[in-house]
């Protein structure tokens, strides 16, 4: 909990002192020589982890320039934590501690994420060895710690495929073990537990995810041993093992969410817990030093704040945490799942927000969201100005358009590549569904994407711009064929499994110029915009916003002067 200048630290034991953010002095003595806390000094600091080492107070603090972690070791003198030397170590992805001294993590130049090292406090000074390097320049690599603590995990992905590498926490100078080499099109994740690695694989029906086991001592794939597949129509969100059970946080068809709980000496027997209708999205927690074997999670939605709940798969007891009037919601806040037939008939998930009755919103505002990219859910965290909206009497909706993750990896296989154009499709139908029920009309409706998100907003509007009144886009990518033209730009490579290739494929190009915002402008009246990027964005390029704002702004001039219309 911070202010301007002081911020009060939280330790695990319960213990509270409070630090001078800008002199780094802290107000009240006490031991340094405690254990992991993760600490949020100020918005631009992060202190990870407090500990001894050899006798010296030591400090890990990651500290943010724009869009860019540092990671830095600092000294500390005396009992009062004051910074008295400064190392920058690197500029960091993520960081696992493996022990008390020893730690791992990632690091990050031109946005490419090849390397991770180690760290060893107990030599003098700070001393990182590379113990990862990756070779193909389209993968992206993270650490991870599985929930027990018992293994390093060096995560190594790309839009296509993927490779994990573990590391014994504790013997973390040994060198990492190969879990499963990369096969084309093999997406998996690993845990861990009593010898045993539980892993999350798309080797289901369908290439859909489901759960196998292989023992540690022989991890590749002609050892895995399927567990539990979560059933037709429902995509897994996340997986979490914890002692003997195994969870899986997943969404149906209409994206209602639920715990399928998998007992891992019987996993005949999974059971099925059904979360609260409202919930949108689900944030797990990480386990402490000791997995007390309860699941902590947060469930929130654009309007809900997040409710903190506590689930024990061998009690089958799920509890409130927390249940204060800050975190309740009016209950004539109302969640309302529905579908939306696209142009080729595939019955498309779409979710609003709304107080009034749906029968008495043709008069509201609407606010509609879209994304569509990665196999990413569309973001339906809490935000407070999205709830200030719904009390003022907009509309919210959320169009789960294919591209995204929503109905599982297949959803995301039929919008990536050439099959982009059916998220613009499908968010055309998902609008259109709405006007068809009597939510909003043209007049009154909004539309707002971010980033990859701004793929489908930007086409949309060169085809039916009649839909809607106005866009709102942040750090939009607009130039998808100008991008991926241009192999020098550090993300091109690693996103050809998302776009296409149209340097080496022309079917592959004829698709995306058919679609790229930028490149299919035509004069004629479009919705008022309000674009919003970043000079310093090298993930999204300003020169790209800058050339569709020109070409926006010459096409609606053209339009105006060869067709004047008196308003307009």
């Amino acid at each position: 909990q911070h202010d301007a200048a002081t911020t009060m630290l939280h330790r695990r034991d319960g213990a509270r002192f409070l630090l001078d953010v800008t002199l780094g002095i802290q107000a009240k003595e006490f031991n340094l020589g405690f254990i992991r806390p993760e600490i949020l000094v100020s918005h631009h600091l992060r202190v990870f982890r407090c500990l001894l080492a050899n006798s010296k107070r030591v400090v890990m603090c990651l500290l943010m320039s724009g869009l860019v972690w540092s990671l830095y070791h600092k000294g500390l003198i005396g009992g009062y934590g004051l910074f008295y030397t400064e190392n920058k170590v690197c500029v960091c992805v993520c960081i696992e501690w493996a022990t008390d001294d020893i730690l791992f993590y990632s690091s990050q130049q031109k946005l490419q994420c090849h390397h991770v090292f180690r760290l060893d406090l107990t030599a003098t000074g700070t001393r990182s060895t590379l113990v990862y390097q990756e070779q193909q320049p389209d993968v992206f690599v993270e650490v991870s710690l599985s929930r027990d603590r018992r293994l390093v995990l060096v995560n190594c992905s790309s839009k296509r495929s993927s490779e994990v590498w573990v590391i014994d926490s504790a013997k973390p100078l040994m060198e990492p073990t190969l879990v499963q080499a990369r096969l084309p099109e093999l997406l998996y994740h690993v845990e861990h537990s009593h010898g045993q690695l539980y892993i999350l694989a798309n080797t289901g029906p369908g290439q859909e995810y489901q759960v196998l086991r292989a023992p540690l001592s022989s991890p590749s794939i002609k050892h895995w041993v399927p567990v539990c597949s979560p059933g037709p129509g429902t995509a897994v969100k996340d997986m979490e093992v914890l002692q003997d059970h195994c969870v899986l946080a997943t969404k149906d068809p209409l994206g209602l969410l639920a715990l399928q709980v998998v007992p891992l000496s019987q996993p005949a027997t999974t059971s099925t817990l059904q979360l609260p209708p409202w919930a949108c999205a689900i944030e797990t927690k990480r386990a402490g030093l000791t997995d007390s074997g309860w699941l902590e999670f947060l469930l929130s939605s654009p309007v809900h704040p997040p409710v903190l709940y506590r689930y024990s798969p061998r009690e089958y007891r799920l509890l409130l945490q927390e249940d204060t009037e800050e975190h309740r919601t009016p209950q004539e806040y109302q969640t309302t799942r529905l579908e939306a037939p696209s142009q080729d008939g595939t019955m498309v998930p779409l979710t609003l927000f709304h107080r009034p009755m749906l029968e008495k919103l043709r008069g509201a505002p609407l606010l509609v969201h879209v994304y569509g990219a990665y196999g990413m859910d569309l973001n339906m965290d809490f935000s407070p100005d999205r709830r200030l909206l719904l009390e003022d009497g907009w509309a919210l909706a959320y169009c789960h358009v294919r591209g995204g993750g929503e109905r599982g990896l297949g959803w995301h296989r039929q919008g990536r590549m050439e099959g982009k154009p059916r998220g613009v499709e499908d968010l055309a139908a998902c609008i259109q569904r709405l006007y068809d029920l009597g939510v909003s009309r043209p007049s009154l409706t909004a539309l707002t994407a971010r980033s990859a998100g701004a793929v489908l907003v930007g086409a949309l509007c060169n085809l039916h711009p009649h839909l809607i009144r106005a866009v709102t886009l942040q750090a939009p990518f607009l130039d998808v064929l100008g991008t991926m033209q241009e192999p020098s730009l550090p993300l091109t490579l690693e996103e050809r499994g998302e776009w296409g290739d149209p340097l080496s494929d022309s079917c592959q190009r004829d698709t995306i110029a058919s679609y790229c915002p930028c490149h299919n402008i035509t004069p004629q009246h479009y919705p008022s915009m309000l674009l919003t990027a970043y000079i310093e964005d090298n993930r999204v390029p300003v020169a790209g916003v800058h050339k569709y704002e020109e070409r926006l702004q010459e096409a609606i001039h053209s339009h105006l002067n060869g067709h004047p219309v008196s308003g307009e």
